[in-house]
Formats: structure tokens, C-alpha cells, sequence
């Protein structure tokens, strides 16, 4: 039984733990922004989820953080931490076929290299 309970509480431990940024090179597209191309981290989630943010500094607009949440297959929810803590909802967009390292909605776009 105490072999159970620690093995529950050391998958928990991991399962818990959140995933560590890695460096990538990212462009950021939104309506009416300059286009924002540098060095950003980015953050894995669960089923190809992730979430990017640049190392010093804002995304256009000035948002923190952008977040890719996968609803299904190439198709995902995306939204912009604001300065003010507001997490903005930026749309639905689709993972692009010519550029698989971009998501794309309608009048946005998300590149992670």
C-alpha cells in the first residue's frame, strides 16, 4: 500500500509540474500591429497546446503572452495576455499547410520556428 501511495504522489509530482520553456524564433501578425519577429520562449502544453512569450519586452499591442490552445486536429483557440492582466480571445485559427509552424485565424498569425 505505502509502495501505491508513493508512486501516486510521484506521478502527481510530475503531472503538476509545468513544462519548461525552450528558445525559438517567432513572428506575431495582428490587425493593425506591426509585425513582431524575434527570439521568443516557448512553452509546450498537453496535446500540442503551447504558449509563447518574448524574452524582454511585449508582443505588438503590448501582449505578454500568447497562448495556443488545440481544439482538434490543426484547429485552435488563441488569446493574448494584455499588459493589464486581460486575457484577450484572438479567435479560432487553423495550423497553416504551407508553414506547419504557423497558425493562422482571420486576421492574425502565430509562427514558432
Amino acid at each position: 500500500m505505502r509502495v501505491m501511495l508513493a508512486a501516486a504522489a510521484f506521478g502527481l509530482f510530475f503531472a503538476a509540474t509545468p513544462a519548461f520553456a525552450r528558445p525559438a524564433r517567432c513572428v506575431v501578425q495582428s490587425a493593425g500591429a506591426p509585425t513582431w519577429r524575434g527570439a521568443c520562449n516557448f512553452i509546450p502544453d498537453r496535446g500540442g497546446s503551447f504558449a509563447i512569450d518574448p524574452p524582454r519586452g511585449r508582443f505588438p499591442g503590448g501582449v505578454s503572452d500568447i497562448s495556443v490552445s488545440l481544439v482538434s486536429p490543426g484547429v485552435a483557440e488563441v488569446r493574448g495576455l494584455t499588459r493589464d492582466g486581460i486575457n484577450s480571445r484572438w479567435g479560432e485559427a487553423h495550423r497553416s499547410r504551407r508553414d506547419p509552424a504557423c497558425w493562422v485565424g482571420e486576421d492574425f498569425s502565430v509562427c514558432v520556428y
